[in-house]
């Protein structure tokens, strides 16, 4: 049986893995933050340090490496092996890196973006196991979709689909830009943006902004969603107009991908997801079925993920697995 090597590449963290890419838990785990501020280039070194030190941990030698699978947090063109471009770190502007692993690493790779492969670690082992199709959307420092179809990534005209995050829902609420996308109302950096914009203009520090701030230790710029929800769970208005704008902006979106794909099932990830069942779900599945097209409704269950945060390295090894198996 071969082994295989995990990636996920993120706008603020780093993960590899070895495993056998069946969704079994990993011989070994490596994670390192990402600084965006260092760009691309410092990324390219911690994966050559971590991938050494994660073979050393499992105890495998180079060789034992059958492929690596890559899930990158943003668009690429896996056809070419190509990244398009990061919206969060330098450097990585239609960069090769499949091309620069076997130049550098000396294994073949396999490249998607970071939610078709969350999407396929779901659909085969996690919360979207034995529905076809699956929709997967990850809500986290951005909004990404995917779309497994008869157990295979859907991928449109080879570009990419299901970037549900880059709808444009129309009017945008408070704080928000003027024809914001969903990502930007809906995402953690787009409620924490807005949430920082609320501090930033409240002249005399009003509840919403004392409560932040005091969460936030004194920093506007350390807030964060889970802190926001904090704050609306202890009754400030603002903070919940925040955080019902975004579950109602994101079961929109929803509504309209079941409009246009009716999936069998619909698996939520990601950091904001984490907020919880009262907060996060049951307002996206109520504003969902608001919106839904009618004759779709009931169809597919909204559900939590259940892979944690581990769901992109699974997906990657699967891919690998998928793409490289021998015998």
């Amino acid at each position: 049986m071969s082994w295989f090597l995990g990636i996920e590449i993120g706008g603020t963290k780093l993960q590899i893995a070895v495993g056998r890419g069946e969704g079994e838990p990993c011989r070994g785990f490596w994670r390192g933050d990402i600084d965006a501020a260092q760009r691309a280039s410092r990324i390219h070194q911690q994966i050559i340090a971590g991938a050494g030190e994660l073979l050393a941990q499992a105890r495998l030698t180079r060789d034992q490496i059958a492929g690596v699978g890559i899930g990158f947090g943003g668009p690429v063109n896996t056809a070419h092996g190509r990244v398009v471009t990061s919206h969060q770190v330098d450097g990585w502007d239609n960069f090769p890196l499949v091309a620069w692993f076997a130049e550098h690493l000396g294994w073949p790779a396999v490249l998607h973006n970071d939610a078709d492969t969350a999407a396929y670690a779901e659909a085969h082992f996690g919360a979207g196991r034995g529905f076809d199709p699956v929709l997967y959307v990850t809500v986290g420092s951005g909004i990404g979709g995917g779309l497994i179809v008869t157990g295979k990534i859907f991928r449109g005209s080879g570009a990419g689909a299901m970037e549900i995050g880059h709808l444009r829902p129309g009017l945008a609420p408070l704080g928000a830009p003027p024809h914001a996308s969903v990502e930007e109302i809906s995402s953690g950096f787009g409620i924490e943006e807005r949430a920082r914009k609320l501090i930033a203009e409240s002249r005399n520090g009003t509840r919403a902004g004392a409560m932040l701030l005091e969460l936030a230790g004194g920093d506007r710029n350390r807030v964060t969603t889970r802190m926001i929800a904090q704050a609306a769970a202890k009754g400030d208005a603002s903070c919940r107009e925040m955080l019902e704008s975004a579950t109602e902006t994101l079961g929109w979106a929803l509504a309209q991908a079941i409009a246009l794909v009716n999936p069998a099932r619909i698996v939520i990830g990601g950091g904001v997801s984490l907020i919880g069942e009262e907060q996060f779900f049951e307002p996206v599945r109520r504003a969902c079925r608001e919106s839904v097209f009618k004759p779709f409704a009931g169809i597919a269950e909204i559900v939590p993920a259940a892979l944690g945060e581990e769901v992109v390295i699974h997906g990657a090894l699967a891919l690998a697995r998928a793409e490289f198996q021998k015998y």
